[in-house]
């Protein structure tokens, strides 16, 4: 029972091999009272069985079963698993072994299995006399484990580096992780700090590393707001842009990230015309081919915010896409909320909110798993663009508490956009309006801010306040004509069309459509459709106003953009048209959580599969498996593919998350 609970792999023939070294003959097998079964796999009963079993046996048990198993092991085969074999047999330290177990943690990093990367190197610091080695090691299991979301057990790692001798390079790669985790767990600005103080003390070292943590630094207080951290005041982003400012030149050709700090300092700097072009080729550089898994998993945060602030819905789709991927795939849970909560947001603008809930639901897995601190700013998006005003309500309020106690100032820019996005849509300008100019306010540049004069110039349009509007579109063209992408230019021509009478209101309107036609922000068309149509319904022009607001309605319907389609519903009703009033009927829609289940075991995913990528139990899996069966009223995998693939399935099933 011992030699098979300490093989987590259930290979029969290494366990075999491994018993037959020990003395134990096949027919032990039987007197395991059905604990145990041996055959294509080696399984246990229960999994509390295979841990009473091993926790149940003393040190020196475990260390010769291990040393069996890693005898067993063919090191021209499986020499990671050998190695690890033979780091659990040793009972001391060992060089020979730890030199084993750091090659075996380059080839996981290789392969992108992060939290093995980070055991292998836990455990070749633990058999390292050498103090050196031993702090190096310490180290750089420090930075795998923050990469694997074990934030704790980093900087536990990070004492034992620091104890021993440490020269000034580590001392400033040391400094960097202490900022890295300090911004991921929202330990207060200490983040910027720590990162400044790295980016400095790398500065004659690495240039190259100093350049990427001043741009850590840089996006601690640009874009702060991934996690609830520290009053990111325009005075502080533009003294850390300074100092990001004077780093080292990049070596030629530029990398993503050099054009990504050149970019943002210029932007930071001398304005959003100045840095655009930069930050463009950024953007395009990191949508190529040849960036690596762990660069990507690095500055995709960024770089799908980037997308998003230059009004790129395009490059927002493919990096925020391929930043999930490659968390995913590497087990990187300390970024995977920041992929997350990115890809979030590109789906609720496009309308799939079914989708962004089922995210949120995985976002909150990883994060109540690792400790980390995420505010629910995704959601909030959501449930105010639904219109749910009772639920968005109390989220803002309780999110404005959070992040008044924290100081966190682009959170609250954030929560005065969701509110005037709310009220927009529910038709209550004046609330809208307060809400919007409080958002636009933000002194130094943010993509909510964006938004938020967005909200301002419909809100204030709306309520009479034509000068208001005016200015807010002054502000806002700045950014949308220096991006020059069907999205800033449909949005751009959208709300000038607020502005504007007759002929030219028309045109207008009908640029922003085509334009955001064209895009994959269609929240954004259908909003248009919607102004369109009230301003045609205004002009005495009924007919026409009804296409836009049947097309408009539609959207939000199928959106569940509840106010919003009430809005449309009204006009259409002014029009001479009875349109019908739809809710959202609940009781037999799948869950968030259930949908992303059911997508994953369509495709063909077992219940361990998903469960390891959506960082739940199989337990859990196949209780929500087992409710969207009921609920969809199939009986299969084949079944259940056959539902969420039909063209016609019901509204509110998975289907439309798909």
């Amino acid at each position: 029972l011992l030699v098979a609970a300490a093989e987590p792999v259930g290979d029969p023939v290494l366990v075999w091999r491994a018993a037959g070294r020990l003395g134990i003959g096949v027919h032990a097998a039987a007197d395991t009272d059905g604990l145990l079964t041996i055959g294509t796999r080696v399984t246990f009963r229960h999994p509390l069985v295979r841990s009473s079993v091993y926790r149940a046996a003393s040190l020196e048990e475990r260390q010769t079963v291990h040393r069996a198993l890693a005898d067993a092991t063919d090191p021209e085969v499986d020499p990671d698993r050998r190695a690890w074999h033979l780091a659990q047999a040793t009972p001391g330290p060992d060089e020979d072994v730890a030199s084993e177990l750091e090659r075996s943690a380059g080839r996981a990093q290789a392969r992108g299995g992060l939290a093995a990367a980070a055991a292998f190197l836990e455990r070749a610091s633990a058999l390292t006399l050498d103090p050196s080695r031993r702090a190096r090691r310490a180290l750089a299991a420090a930075q795998a484990k923050h990469h694997a979301g074990a934030f704790d057990a980093a900087l536990g790692l990070l004492a034992i580096a620091e104890s021993g001798p440490l020269d000034e390079l580590q001392r400033g790669q040391v400094d960097l992780l202490r900022g890295q985790i300090a911004f991921t767990l929202s330990h207060g600005s200490d983040a910027s700090r720590l990162l400044l103080k790295a980016a400095r003390r790398l500065e004659p070292l690495d240039a190259r590393l100093a350049r990427e943590t001043y741009l850590d630094a840089l996006a601690a207080v640009f874009f702060p707001s991934f996690f609830p951290s520290f009053l990111a005041s325009g005075e502080s982003v533009l003294e850390t842009a300074r100092a990001a400012g004077g780093a080292p030149p990049a070596s030629q050709p530029a990398r993503a990230s050099d054009l990504l700090l050149d970019g943002l300092v210029l932007l930071i700097t001398d304005g959003y015309a100045a840095g655009t072009p930069t930050l463009r080729r950024a953007v395009n550089a990191f949508r190529a081919d040849e960036i690596s898994g762990g660069e990507g998993r690095r500055w995709l945060p960024l770089a799908s915010r980037v997308a998003a602030f230059l009004w790129d819905d395009e490059a927002w789709d493919v990096l925020s896409a391929r930043f999930v991927q490659l968390a995913r795939d590497a087990g990187a849970l300390s970024v995977l909320p920041l992929a997350l909560t990115a890809r979030a947001g590109l789906e609720v603008f496009a309308g799939e909110f079914d989708t962004a809930s089922s995210l949120h639901e995985e976002l909150m897995a990883v994060t109540e798993a690792t400790g980390a601190s995420v505010p629910p700013y995704a959601a909030l998006t959501r449930l105010t663009f639904q219109g749910r005003e009772a639920d968005a309500v109390q989220l803002i309020e309780a999110a404005t508490r959070e992040v008044v106690r924290r100081g966190e100032g682009q959170g609250l820019t954030l929560l005065h956009w969701v509110t005037a996005a709310l009220y927009n849509g529910l038709g209550r300008y004046e609330e809208a309006l307060a809400a919007a100019q409080q958002a636009a306010e933000d002194t130094h540049a943010s993509w909510w801010r964006n938004w938020g004069l967005v909200e301002l110039i419909e809100a204030a349009a709306r309520s009479g306040e034509a000068e208001v509007a005016l200015d807010a579109l002054g502000r806002l063209s700045q950014t949308t004509a220096s991006s020059g992408t069907d999205w800033a230019l449909g949005i751009e021509a959208r709300s000038r069309a607020l502005l504007s009478e007759g002929e030219a209101a028309e045109t207008l309107y009908r640029e922003a459509v085509e334009r955001l036609e064209r895009t994959r922000v269609r929240v954004e068309l259908a909003r248009a459709h919607l102004l369109y149509g009230e301003w045609l319904r205004r002009e005495r022009r009924r007919v026409d106003a009804r296409e836009q607001l049947r097309t408009a309605h539609d959207l939000f319907s199928q959106f569940g953009m509840e106010a919003f389609a009430e809005r449309a519903r009204v006009e259409l009703e002014a029009t001479g048209e009875h349109a019908r009033k739809r809710t959202v009927e609940t009781r037999d829609e799948l869950t968030p959580q259930e949908a992303q289940i059911s997508r994953l075991a369509a495709d063909g995913a077992t219940n361990q599969e998903v469960a390891a990528q959506l960082f739940i139990s199989p337990s859990t899996v196949d209780y929500h498996l087992r409710k969207a069966y009921r609920k969809l009223g199939v009986k299969s995998r084949h079944q259940l593919k056959q539902q969420l693939i039909r063209p016609n399935a019901p509204a509110g099933t998975a289907a439309r998350g798909d």
